[in-house]
């Protein structure tokens, strides 16, 4: 077998939903709402990347994530480099990458300890469509109103630097060190869905493609991810609401409403 479903998790957030994308049970409402699902690797594997879902109803933590050398030197098998796939977003739905002007590290201490770096953060328009790439070091915050896929490596490594008040540990000492807090503007992100493949972007740790509608095809190892649609993979049945991770070969075949996304490590 070539193709492995990996398990889902649904982790509850306070900035999270009730509503979530299709192919996902939405919780009762009494229950807490869901801020991210995971897709969990089978137990003794270590893969490089980590595909998971995010919906957000408020701005999340200011943060950052250290490189690959940053995160070795503190224990951790590797850095975190991150991209975002826009599924929906509200009209208004933004994202903070960068600094509005560059700042040397103590304005950015200062700014953190004061909460005046919410607004030296660059906040940034986005919509459903847009394809955004963020490597380690980027000082950043994901805003209100998104639903949106996450493609990172494959680590669990975030340094908070500012939590709006919200009870939660920050790592002000440890996000210091590996920010880069300069202005980092979102160029070219938008991607036209249509038919047939799509390279969302290739380089960095990670690459991104995009099959859309009715389709046969081959994919290498990586890790399969659909959002609309049904289909076979492996010759094994695929639904929208899960990952798959490919370790070899496998052939798929889509219908004509599928939208599926496949990320390969670099």
């Amino acid at each position: 077998m070539t193709a492995i479903k990996l398990s889902t998790i649904c982790v509850p957030k306070p900035w999270g939903r009730h509503d979530l994308w299709p192919g996902f049970e939405k919780p009762a409402s009494a229950e807490d709402p869901i801020g991210e699902i995971w897709f969990d690797a089978p137990a003794g594997m270590d893969p490089a990347l980590m595909v998971k879902y995010l919906f957000t109803s408020e701005r999340l933590s200011i943060q950052v994530h250290p490189d690959d050398v940053a995160a070795r030197a503190s224990g951790h098998p590797r850095g975190k480099d991150e991209a975002w796939i826009i599924l929906a977003a509200e009209p208004d739905s933004t994202i903070a990458l960068g600094t509005v002007r560059p700042l040397t590290r103590q304005e950015l201490h200062d700014a953190a300890l004061d909460g005046s770096i919410e607004e030296l953060m660059h906040w940034q328009p986005v919509k459903a469509g847009d394809v955004i790439y963020s490597p380690a070091g980027v000082v950043h915050a994901l805003g209100a109103g998104l639903t949106l896929v996450e493609v990172q490596q494959n680590v669990d490594l975030t340094y908070r630097l500012y939590d709006y008040g919200r009870p939660r540990e920050l790592h002000l000492e440890e996000g210091l060190k590996v920010s880069d807090p300069v202005p980092f503007r979102i160029t070219d992100s938008s991607r036209q869905i249509a038919e047939g493949r799509t390279s969302l972007f290739s380089g960095g740790k990670f690459s991104v493609e995009r099959y859309i509608g009715a389709q046969e095809f081959r994919l290498g190892q990586g890790w399969f991810t659909p959002l609309a649609g049904n289909g076979t993979i492996d010759d094994q049945p695929w639904h929208a609401g899960e990952c798959w991770y490919v370790d070899d070969q496998a052939a798929v075949s889509s219908t004509d409403k599928s939208d599926v996304l496949f990320s390969m490590a670099v």
